[in-house]
């Protein structure tokens, strides 16, 4: 297309309506060049504007890339081990009759709460009866024959005394008169005396005899009363009636069946205090000690329950590595149930008010060594060696190489260079329990 160059000039030369004018008389072909060429005129200004404020951009963006970072702050640390367990009741037995017997009442069934000394049931032990009426008579008599063995020894004794009595006041009258008395005279005298020492000998091991069956008696007699007291069967302590073996009018067998479980009349389980086994960990052993409280979270429950290590085998199994330890809790409400599963909380190490990054902020490089990343006030990068101390799950502890306050970059840091120019934009690292 051919412009006259005479009416582009005008263009640009005149603004009235005159010019207008002339370039309307011009050819068709010459406006509508005219026209084009002046929207273009209008064009190139802005497109030039355009690509000048774009490369601005790119260069800003090149020179100072946007870096997630972190503060240096003080914070408190602990490093916890958690173990799985199983509530077990504290202690837990099977109750066993120590006579045979039918039971005649029964008072307890499935979960019944006893107290210790409470009655559980009442056995029928008719034979048992019986034998409690003989040994009652046989201590009777043997009663009786130690009095008569008493009085014999009486009666010995009073006829010693009457003739050791005469036989002395014979042998003095021999001495100082021997003509009054004939040696036959002593000589039975002495026998007598000596014939009633015999008897009162006598008599007493004959008492000694009565008073020993006696007392045999009276412990055959309180041998049956105390079998027969276990026919009143009662709780060794306070808990739970978990299982019933019996009812009333079954036989009871003595407890020392093979077959326990038959034999038994129920199972007791104490639940009031509950206790949870726990295999401790080589690495962990230095750490605890009986009386430590621990925290016992309940998952099925979803609540923290305090507990206590009450006791600990004191050794290592050589094939699991760990030391058997108990951790006591109380359940007074019995709210918890023998079963349930629970997780054990150990502190391992903690402290406080200490300098801490997360985990991301570090770049290990050794044990207790790393590198970080810090953001120095003219927002260029420095590389830091820090020593570290205590980690957990999500923070390091900084033992040096770092400041309170000081911005650290947070994540992967391969992707910078040492003296680059950022701009850091704090995240908010939320913290693991």
């Amino acid at each position: 297309m051919n412009i006259n160059r005479n009416t582009v000039l005008k263009f640009r030369e005149n603004d009235g309506a005159s010019n207008m004018k002339t370039a309307v008389t011009n050819s068709p072909a010459q406006v509508f060049g005219a026209r084009t060429c002046c929207a273009l005129l209008f064009l190139v200004p802005a497109l030039v504007a355009g690509c000048g404020s774009s490369g601005k951009t790119k260069a800003d963006a090149a020179g100072a890339p946007n870096v997630a970072a972190v503060k240096v702050t003080r914070q408190n640390l602990s490093n916890d081990l958690e173990i799985a367990s199983e509530f077990l009741p504290y202690q837990e037995i099977d109750v066993y009759a120590k006579v045979s017997g039918y039971i005649q009442k029964l008072y307890v069934d499935w979960g019944t709460h006893v107290k210790q000394g409470q009655l559980l049931a009442v056995l029928e032990i008719p034979e048992l009866q019986q034998q409690l009426t003989q040994d009652e008579a046989a201590l009777r008599r043997s009663q009786q024959d130690q009095e008569r063995a008493r009085e014999e020894l009486g009666r010995a004794q009073s006829a010693y005394g009457v003739a050791h009595i005469t036989y002395k006041r014979l042998a003095d009258v021999q001495k100082t008169r021997p003509e009054l008395v004939a040696q036959q005279d002593i000589d039975v005298a002495q026998g007598k005396d000596l014939e009633a020492s015999s008897g009162v000998s006598a008599a007493r091991a004959a008492l000694s005899a009565a008073e020993q069956a006696s007392i045999a008696s009276k412990a055959a007699l309180d041998k049956d009363k105390a079998m027969f007291g276990y026919a009143r069967m009662t709780a060794p302590f306070d808990g739970v009636v978990t299982k019933i073996y019996a009812y009333t009018g079954a036989l009871l067998p003595a407890g020392t069946s093979s077959a326990k479980s038959e034999s038994a009349l129920c199972q007791l389980s104490q639940n009031s205090l509950l206790r949870l086994v726990i295999p401790v960990p080589e690495r962990a052993v230095p750490e605890i000690h009986d009386g430590q409280t621990l925290e016992v979270d309940v998952s099925g429950l979803k609540k923290t329950f305090s507990g206590k290590i009450a006791r600990s085998s004191g050794q290592i199994d050589p094939t699991t590595r760990t030391m058997h330890t108990e951790v006591t809790v109380p359940n007074p409400t019995y709210e918890l149930v023998p079963g349930m599963y629970a997780s054990v909380r150990i502190p391992l190490h903690a402290v406080t008010n200490v300098l801490t990054v997360p985990m991301q902020a570090i770049q290990f490089t050794g044990t207790g060594q790393g590198v970080a990343l810090i953001v120095n006030t003219q927002k260029r990068l420095e590389k830091r060696e820090v020593k570290l101390g205590l980690q957990t799950a999500a923070e390091v502890e900084i033992l040096s190489g770092l400041s309170e306050g000081e911005t650290v970059v947070f994540g992967e840091q391969n992707q910078f260079k040492e003296g680059e120019s950022v701009s850091p934009k704090l995240v908010e690292v939320p913290r693991v329990e």
